[in-house]
């Protein structure tokens, strides 16, 4: 499993890099900030922000084998 940069990824998503936060962690695959704390789900090279996720959505995410993380 290989882990890509939040820069890399603000730039392949928007184009050009997105200002980061001290405490940011990056973006998620939904393009929602994430920062140093907040819990989340990884799945492969994506992870998605736990707050905004409605529950089918996290189901489908643990059945997928998403694990649940601290950014």
């Amino acid at each position: 499993m290989s882990i890509t940069h939040p820069v890399i990824k603000q730039i392949q998503h928007f184009g050009y890099p997105v200002e980061v936060h001290e405490n940011q962690y990056g973006l998620d695959a939904l393009g929602n900030e994430v920062f140093e704390g907040d819990l989340i789900f990884v799945l492969n090279e994506e992870f998605f922000l736990k707050e905004t996720l409605i529950q089918e959505s996290i189901e489908l995410l643990e059945v997928l084998g998403a694990e649940e993380k601290r950014a």
